[in-house]
């Protein structure tokens, strides 16, 4: 969430940063405002009239000791009015403070500086690139033709089991994405310093709101009820990513200062019922409605999160790296942002079999966004509470990962080697028919 007093104070900055996002949120800026005056006029009038009530019953104690009686009932009757008009300005309040807050809560976050302006991905510049692409003296062939020619999935019969967009990974196909999860895992826990943790798979709403995921894009995601009551739809749902339930791990919490940072990695499945709207009815694991991930998050000082970032860059590229994969960086531009980033780098590999790049890491600093609206505090030496900055990075997207291994590393007689550091996980080095 925004922070109310960088509008209040700086209202064309937050105009022209929201702006650069092409959405044209900065025209609920005007109306944000004047809620947000009319609230505080409302409520200066409310302490204004509390003092005046205070006022008044001292007065009427006095003149009870006084003996002054009829004084005394018509200072009475004063207070009880200043009491009525005190519970009216009350109802005021209340009833502007959700509409101001409503716009609040829909309004995206302000894009660093450092961003270039642009308004689609392809306005994304590159960063780096890493790598070679590979060469193959054969028609490299699509993962979903080395799945089912290795027995790796079954797409048939994932589509009787869950309908369109979900995966049945089988025999080899099941212990590779086991051995990613663990090498995954193991890489960030182990040598980047990761808190390694085990979310639930299902979050209240609250965790949805505070990472910004509710209430914009409330429809993207599976509501879940126990059996038949539909009465309980929308106090439990799946999570779209780690990140949800991680990152709300401290919320509404005073982390005291000497706890910063804090780095949590997480392997949980990941349900999307936004898949659908990009032809998720296609054979294969480019889009699907569940897949798995291993997540990175980090809660951090204001003054290192832009520091944290690059960082955690660094993190999420090393396993394609120790996967020998080619890959490229892009800095993501105002327009193709997400909701609650600052500033977002993805990581893109090459898929042979696609002939071209998937995403399978995004890395964003949210600075204060998401910490506001969980009401995360940390407390500061001289005793000051304030908001820290929150990261979230793929480390990374195992479905796309899958598919970038196998179209990389598949031979001309249809097998598939599997690189060095993956090998102590699977236990094989090769994986043919």
């Amino acid at each position: 969430m925004l922070d109310i007093k960088l509008i209040r104070e700086n209202p064309d900055f937050v105009r022209q940063r929201l702006a650069s996002r092409g959405a044209g949120d900065e025209k609920f800026i005007e109306e944000v405002l004047q809620l947000d005056e009319q609230r505080r006029k409302t409520l200066a009038e409310v302490e204004q009239l509390k003092a005046q009530r205070n006022k008044v019953s001292k007065e009427i104690g006095a003149l009870m000791g006084q003996k002054k009686i009829a004084e005394a009932e018509a200072k009475k009757i004063e207070t009880r009015d200043i009491g009525d008009r005190i519970t009216a300005l009350d109802k005021q309040v209340a009833e502007i403070e959700p509409k101001r807050d409503a716009i609040l809560i829909s309004l995206p976050n302000l894009p660093h500086e450092s961003v270039p302006m642009g308004k689609t991905a392809e306005d994304n510049p590159l960063i780096r690139m890493h790598g070679a692409k590979p060469d193959f003296s054969f028609k490299p062939k699509t993962h979903i033709e080395l799945c089912e020619s290795l027995k790796l999935v079954d797409f048939a019969r994932a589509t009787k089991l869950s309908g369109s967009g979900f995966v049945l990974y089988t025999n080899w196909g099941a212990k590779l994405e086991r051995a990613l999860i663990q090498f995954l895992l193991e890489l960030h826990s182990n040598e980047h310093g990761y808190t390694e943790v085990n979310p639930p798979f299902v979050v209240g709403p609250h965790c949805l709101e505070g990472v910004g995921q509710f209430p914009k894009f409330k429809d993207q995601y599976y509501g879940v009820v126990e059996g038949d009551k539909q009465e309980e739809m929308g106090k439990l749902y799946l999570i779209p990513t780690a990140e949800t339930p991680v990152a709300n791990i401290h919320r509404e919490e005073i982390l005291p200062e000497k706890s910063l940072p804090i780095k949590y990695c997480a392997y949980t499945p990941c349900f999307r019922g936004e898949a659908g709207a990009a032809g998720v009815g296609t054979r294969g694991m480019i889009r699907v409605h569940q897949f798995d991930k291993v997540e990175l998050i980090k809660i951090v000082k204001p003054e290192h999160g832009y520091d944290e970032l690059e960082k955690m860059v660094t993190n999420a590229e090393k396993v394609l790296q120790l996967l020998g994969l080619h890959y490229r960086i892009v800095l993501l531009c105002t327009g193709d942002m997400g909701f609650a980033s600052a500033k977002t780098y993805d990581i893109e590999v090459w898929a042979p079999g696609q002939g071209g790049y998937l995403e399978v890491s995004s890395c964003s600093n949210c600075e204060d966004f998401q910490s506001r609206r969980m009401n995360m505090r940390f407390k500061v030496d001289g005793g000051e509470n304030k908001f820290p900055h929150i990261l979230n990075g793929s480390g990374t997207a195992l479905a796309r990962l899958f598919v970038a291994l196998l179209e990389t590393y598949q031979q001309a007689d249809g097998s598939v080697i599997i690189p060095p550091a993956l090998q102590p996980y699977l236990k094989t080095d090769r994986i043919h028919a």
